[in-house]
């Protein structure tokens, strides 16, 4: 697989790290990157990340083969409005966003008018750093991909994205978006609430200043994705929100139910609850399932 030029729509960590992968892997010809800020043009050359950075969007995807939007989910919709026009009939257009369902909703349209073949992506491979300056070219080794095409997407086009994941490193997970949404909501959007409510929580200054002190390597390790970006986040929850809050819902009772039993002194049930817990994630790292 080889593309003769690559434009990538946002900078950051994804965005630079698809980057590295696609020059390391000679995938293609040359890496072009849309960045915002003029400053950023001489960070994103230096480090490497493409071959050329520009703010001029309409010259970042001209004569484009492939272009992928990598930026924040509220942005994509505009972005893709400014550059459809831009577009070379039957380029290839995907994104990297952490939610599919409104993304290929919007942006299929805009993109099938102007001639382009678009199809959603989300490489699970994120980390709570950003900017180019956090890029690796191994980001997407052995990650999961999914690829989400829509109910009219030609198989064909399905079948380059998930060669072109499987390409730098990945392995690419065919999904609807509607399934897609619902499975990270779980594993993935709730996760960074309760690091969040912790990270709010235990570190109130309504607490005793000695709090802080006594917050050794599990509450690091607990709380670690709440670092990440809080637009990004936001931007995330909102347009996930169905299945977000049906699984904080559960997610709550469950807590509940621990709770009751916790204050009753049940300690059938608290065995329980410990023990189903490491068996399940004991079973998922054994089967693979942990990419640490």
């Amino acid at each position: 697989m080889h593309f003769p030029k690559v434009t990538l729509i946002g900078v950051g960590l994804l965005g630079g790290s698809l980057g590295l992968a696609l020059k390391q892997r000679r995938l293609a010809g040359r890496v072009e990157g849309y960045v915002r800020r003029e400053a950023s043009i001489t960070e994103c050359e230096r480090l490497g990340v493409v071959d050329r950075a520009t703010t001029d969007l309409l010259a970042a995807v001209r004569d484009a083969d492939l272009v992928v939007l990598c930026t924040p989910l509220a942005q994509m919709r505009a972005l893709a409005e400014q550059c459809a026009p831009a577009l070379k009939p039957g380029a290839l257009v995907t994104d990297v966003g952490s939610v599919k369902g409104s993304v290929v909703a919007e942006l299929e349209p805009i993109f099938s008018q102007a001639g382009a073949q678009f199809i959603g992506s989300h490489p699970m491979a994120g980390a709570e750093k950003t900017g180019p300056a956090a890029a690796r070219a191994d980001l997407f080794e052995k990650a999961v991909c999914i690829v989400t095409p829509g109910a009219k997407t030609p198989a064909k086009l399905v079948k380059q994205m998930e060669e072109f994941w499987a390409a730098v490193g990945g392995r690419p997970l065919r999904l609807s978006p509607d399934q897609h949404d619902s499975l990270v909501a779980r594993s993935s959007h709730l996760p960074h609430v309760v690091a969040a409510e912790l990270a709010n929580y235990v570190l109130s200054p309504a607490h005793p200043k000695e709090q802080p002190a006594l917050c050794a390597t599990g509450f690091r390790d607990t709380t670690r994705i709440a670092a990440g970006s809080p637009e990004m986040w936001r931007d995330i929850a909102l347009a996930n929100r169905k299945h977000l809050a049906r699984a904080l819902g559960v997610f709550i009772e469950d807590l509940q139910e621990f709770q009751r039993a916790l204050e009753a002194g049940d300690t059938k049930a608290m065995d329980e609850f410990f023990e189903t817990a490491k068996h399940r994630r004991d079973q998922w790292v054994g089967n693979g399932g942990s990419p640490e």
